[in-house]
């Protein structure tokens, strides 16, 4: 049996987002790069996306996408930018050592896109 890495997978596609596992393309670079310790800075390069390291879980996405309705009702206008703004910065902050990304068991790189992106759109800046 012959075994491939997935660069990225869509990991929920709700009705008012979309959700990407980049776990496999940001260890993929980090081991990649010339650096051993440090940490990795994941940023989404859309205004409407940003980055979250949350377990892949199918109960999570839907209580997000329940929360997101409370917070700003599906016909406010311009309410992919105000959850945006609520949601916090669009980057998240990874620490790695020997080559390898610093997450928990269960933990995935998870790009969340207002804007149904595609296919995943980010930036990686390594510090160490």
């Amino acid at each position: 049996m012959t075994s491939i890495e997935v660069p990225y997978s869509i990991a929920a596609a709700l009705p008012s987002l979309a959700v990407m596992d980049i776990t496999n393309e940001v260890t993929r670079a980090v081991a990649q790069s010339s650096r051993t310790d440090g940490i990795a800075y994941v940023c989404a390069t859309s205004s409407l996306s940003l980055v979250r390291v949350q377990e892949r879980e199918s109960g999570f996405f839907c209580d997000l996408e329940e929360l997101l309705m409370r917070l700003v009702p599906e016909d406010e206008r311009e309410r992919e930018r105000l959850l945006c703004m609520l949601l916090g910065p669009r980057t998240e902050q990874i620490p790695f050592a020997a080559g390898e990304l610093c997450l928990g068991s269960w933990q995935r790189i998870l790009l969340f896109g207002f804007d149904r992106p595609t296919e995943p759109r980010w930036d990686l800046t390594l510090l160490g």
